[in-house]
């Protein structure tokens, strides 16, 4: 997949045919009336492995999401794995209890579950995933993250998505900037050495 230049997609318009296929075998979401769903995606300018060392990495998400100030990790990071996180002011929420539910690194898929914690996602859980392409002639990553949560009494599921789709939007945008930074060191390194 060639592409020329950062981007988010929500839900499904604008998803191309190889998104598409992504999507349809990694992010499968079983919704019930009383829940919203929704897909993001993300062009960015490093390579898979570079922004993968941050997905991956269920006992540091603070390393690339703004809102989380502190992370603590219960046992092994191995899959049932719980981590609780604090959230920083400014959200309607001080804590979360996550759970790992999935992470494959050869496919570069990450999936986790809110089980607790003072907010209202209940419900949540999300899948994240990572594939290899070329942007500007370059490495990139197309990140795609999709979710399903409960609708919280008095909201509406359009007011529900959007809330957790700005969250995912800042998050991408975080992780786009943090890998891209350490690329661009990657790709300057050698040069500094001599």
């Amino acid at each position: 997949m060639n592409v020329t230049g950062n981007g988010v997609v929500a839900g499904n318009g604008g998803i191309g045919g190889l998104e598409s296929d992504f999507i349809r075998r990694h992010h499968r979401h079983e919704t019930a009336d009383n829940q919203c769903s929704s897909v993001l995606s993300r062009h960015i300018k490093a390579p898979v492995h570079l922004v993968w060392s941050l997905v991956r990495r269920f006992d540091q998400p603070q390393k690339y999401k703004p809102f989380i100030s502190r992370c603590v990790v219960q046992g092994n990071l191995e899959i049932g794995s719980l981590r609780e996180v604090d959230v920083k002011s400014g959200l309607p929420a001080t804590t979360s209890t996550e759970r790992l539910e999935f992470l494959d690194d050869n496919e570069h898929i990450l999936s986790m579950r809110i089980i607790g914690g003072d907010h209202r996602l209940r419900n949540y859980s999300s899948i994240i995933s990572l594939h290899p392409e070329i942007i500007d002639g370059r490495p990139g990553t197309l990140v795609i993250e999709s979710f399903v949560v409960d609708v919280p009494e008095g909201n509406t599921k359009d007011e529900t998505c959007y809330f957790v789709e700005a969250l995912i939007k800042c998050n991408l945008k975080s992780l786009a900037d943090v890998s891209e930074r350490r690329a661009v060191q990657d790709r300057t390194e050698p040069i500094d050495r001599m």
